[in-house]
């Protein structure tokens, strides 16, 4: 496996990362059904002892579960050797202690006393705006003064006009932006500040 290093974060991350967005479900599921655990558990350790240490989920995949599965696979030794990134969902936040409330309901969800790279999930700028209005920046200090997330970051779906506001607003660790190989300026896409 190649790695590189996050130069915001220090850290050394496997170039290949493994979202957990779409698990493998029990038979006779649909797409987003109820996870055939036993087989989730063994991609994901697969995954990790092939050398993958980013693994990324968020609050809202598979109904919540996906979470639940990811820390159930990082059990026995297996959390000490990842990275976990899962996600706010910043649109289901309505007041300042809705973020603390996700956070912590996420950590228990994942079974782990802290998140490596914490993303407030699809900002936009009705989001942003919504967001930075509660608080989010204050949220931030908190939550890594008292080390719950150790790495702010943000997943991004909007004009680049919206990106370059978010991106100056705060010192990010990282930014996952949606690129169209097909339209290089869909979105933030290429462009550059």
């Amino acid at each position: 496996m190649l790695y590189r290093k996050f130069p915001r974060a220090g850290e050394d991350v496997s170039i290949l990362g493994f979202g957990r967005m779409r698990l493998p479900v029990e038979a006779g599921q649909q797409a987003g059904g109820k996870i055939d655990v036993p087989q989730a558990t063994q991609m994901i350790r697969t995954a990790i002892d092939a050398g993958v240490n980013y693994i990324d989920t968020a609050y809202p995949y598979h109904n919540g579960e996906s979470e639940v599965v990811v820390g159930k696979a990082l059990e026995g030794g297996y959390r000490d050797r990842v990275f976990i990134a899962t996600k706010l969902p910043s649109w289901l936040v309505t007041g300042r202690e809705d973020m603390d409330k996700f956070l912590d309901e996420q950590l228990a969800r994942l079974g782990t006393d802290h998140i490596d790279f914490y993303l407030h999930h699809g900002l936009g700028a009705e989001t942003w705006e919504n967001l930075s209005r509660l608080g989010v920046l204050e949220f931030l200090d908190s939550a890594r003064a008292d080390g719950r997330i150790r790495h702010p970051a943000f997943s991004f779906h909007d004009p680049f006009s919206v990106f370059k506001e978010i991106v100056d607003s705060y010192e990010w660790t990282f930014a996952q932006v949606q690129y169209n190989y097909m339209d290089e300026q869909f979105q933030a896409g290429a462009r550059r500040a």
